[in-house]
């Protein structure tokens, strides 16, 4: 199947620890790179990876939060040294290209390539980028300020054709392209052939989800029905509940209960407080409700 994974560059939250660093991952969907979100040190942890700088074409930001778009300047500065000349795109929630092109103009006036703000409102499901193969659309959040997660859905592909049936029944090459469609064939008799006999499906299509910065949050188990991987923020035990409520943020077994209700495959947890030590207490915390949990970490990757 095409390369589709999930990166972990960093998962923990605001504060700055010495274990994580703070947010930001890549997916790679067949060889093409997407970033969400570039919080400080972001462009270390892309080199620590081995991820190719020139496959980066977007960079999709969930709110404006320094803990989740500071490490964007030196990233761009870096892009200009090493002669990047593609444009890149930066899909926002509005407001960021105004506090960030001044210093942009400052420190990369040189730059060889254009820095594209696509900025969208965070409170409704809007479709951000879509190609033959993706599409990623925003997902509202609710955060202490406006927020969004994104889904990236791959769209079906078609059809494979059974060569042993085509040559069965003869179908003229022509015909093909139609059948990879989900057409029937009909012979030159009259006959129709059904497309499930000349055909195979194409794979399950697959899809992933990140939602992070959010308060437990129904309306986003619609967003996210069903995906294959599920990121949700995990930034406090049930213990802190309390604080997890005035920061607007969830609580791993929150994050467990979106997964559940929303019938996702595979958990993945992140975002921790600094507060932890390690995050089993919080990997346990979700498998009390939603048994296939995993939890973030740098470098670690996760096949969809």
């Amino acid at each position: 199947m095409p390369k589709f994974e999930v990166t972990i560059l960093g998962c923990g939250s605001a504060l700055p620890t010495t274990k994580h660093n703070q947010t930001s991952q890549v997916v790679n969907f067949r060889e093409k790179l997407f970033m969400i979100d570039c919080g400080e040190g972001t462009q270390l942890q892309f080199r620590k990876a081995k991820l190719k700088f020139t496959r980066l074409g977007r960079i999709f930001i969930s709110h404006l939060h320094g803990d989740h778009c500071f490490g964007l300047l030196g990233l761009i500065s870096t892009f200009g040294m090493l002669g990047r000349t593609a444009d890149l795109y930066i899909h926002c929630p509005k407001g960021l290209a105004a506090l960030l092109e001044p210093s942009l103009n400052f420190f990369c006036n040189q730059s060889p390539f254009k820095v594209i703000f696509e900025e969208f409102n965070p409170k409704v499901s809007t479709v951000l980028y879509e190609d033959r193969s993706l599409v990623v659309t925003s997902i509202p959040l609710k955060h202490r300020m406006p927020s969004s997660g994104f889904r990236f859905q791959e769209k079906a592909g078609p059809n494979h054709i059974n060569k042993e049936q085509i040559d069965f029944y003869e179908v003229p090459s022509f015909e093909l392209n139609r059948l990879k469609a989900g057409f029937d064939y009909v012979t030159p008799q009259g006959q129709t052939i059904s497309n499930s006999v000349l055909t195979f499906p194409a794979e399950p299509v697959r899809s992933y989800a990140y939602c992070s910065d959010t308060a437990y949050y129904e309306p986003v188990i619609e967003h996210v029905k069903g995906v294959d991987l599920l990121f949700h923020e995990a930034t406090f035990a049930s213990t802190e509940a309390l604080r997890a409520a005035q920061t607007l943020h969830s609580t791993a077994e929150q994050a467990a209960t979106i997964a559940k209700q929303a019938e996702v495959k595979r958990l993945l947890i992140g975002h921790f407080s600094a507060r932890y030590p390690n995050e089993e207490r919080l990997r346990q915390e979700a498998m009390q409700v939603f048994p296939n949990v995993e939890v973030a970490d740098e470098m670690l990757t996760f096949t969809v």
